[in-house]
């Protein structure tokens, strides 16, 4: 092929480049995509759907698109903090996520998440197979190749894949519970500043929710959450909903002042940890239990809380 890539423009938020090549010939813009950087062709069409392809300083959205001459590509550069992983065999990796720190980028202005650390040092085809909060810290897996990614998702979306969570919760919880509450995904935030709500018309979701120790001088108690479900902030909306919300949650029990002071940025560290109690959210992805080719339990290395 006639490409040339002849000069590259400075950093394009943080974790970006934006990057010029050239085509002495006419060739669709798919095409030049598929033969430049080894992706598919579904892969090719979400780039420029995010605006990742431009030319002549526009983003190219049809796929089968003609251009000769320049054309421009902002490509993602996975960087690394040193994030080490804590197990891992030839097809994945576990880390030990800390809380803070993003499972994908939101977007071009994300400088790390653990989508840069797993790219960085695996390649591109290497991906997380499974959600976890920002706030939430502890174990996510993440394949080295795109068969092991589908197959693990499958073990996730089958429910083969026992996840236990450490919890500190506000009051004394004294037997086991099980919640079943159904959880329904949020898409007007006027009224409240919450992803997830309880409500009758939501999907089924349940979370076995077993005492460790109750601290009675700071009324908290730790507990183990084992959800049945996947739902996105189950554990924590299950916790609220029963009237023991976790310690450090700020979006959670809170008044709708609150969370959105956290949402939008304005919540200095000292306020939130007295609005909240913390000063991060006391989740913990603690274990995971699972078979691929081989039986597999791992346990988090992080001392939590």
């Amino acid at each position: 092929m006639d490409f040339i890539t002849y000069f590259v423009i400075k950093r394009y938020r943080l974790a970006y480049i934006k990057k010029k090549f050239f085509s002495q010939s006419k060739v669709k813009v798919f095409k030049f995509l598929i033969d430049n950087f080894d992706i598919s062709l579904g892969e090719a069409q979400r780039w420029m759907d995010k605006g990742r392809v431009l030319l002549k300083g526009k983003p190219v959205v049809k796929k089968a698109y003609s251009f000769k001459g320049e054309i421009e590509v902002i490509l993602f550069i996975p960087s690394s903090q040193n994030l080490k992983p804590i197990f891992q065999t030839d097809d994945f990796v576990i880390f030990d996520k800390p809380s803070g720190v993003l499972v994908h980028p939101a977007g071009r202005i994300t400088s790390y998440s653990i989508t840069h650390e797993v790219k960085y040092l695996f390649g591109k085809n290497a991906n997380i197979t499974h959600r976890l909060d920002k706030e939430t810290s502890g174990l996510i897996i993440c394949s080295k190749n795109k068969k092991v990614e589908k197959d693990i998702k499958m073990l996730f979306e089958n429910r083969e894949v026992t996840k236990t969570y450490l919890a500190l919760v506000e009051g004394e919880i004294k037997e086991p519970i099980l919640i079943d509450a159904p959880i329904v995904k949020n898409n007007n935030f006027d009224d409240i500043k919450l992803m997830v709500y309880i409500g009758e018309e939501g999907k089924p979701s349940s979370t076995q929710i077993n005492p460790i120790n109750y601290n009675k001088e700071k009324n908290q108690t730790l507990v183990e959450a084992l959800p049945k479900t996947g739902r996105q902030h189950q554990i924590r909306v299950h916790l609220h909903h029963i009237g023991h919300r976790i310690v450090g949650d700020p979006l959670y029990g809170l008044s709708f002042e609150e969370a959105e002071s956290y949402l939008e940025n304005r919540q200095s560290d000292e306020e939130r940890l007295s609005v909240t109690g913390a000063s991060r959210l006391m989740l913990h992805a603690y274990s995971l239990e699972f078979s691929y080719k081989n039986r597999f339990k791992i346990l988090s290395q992080t001392q939590f809380p």
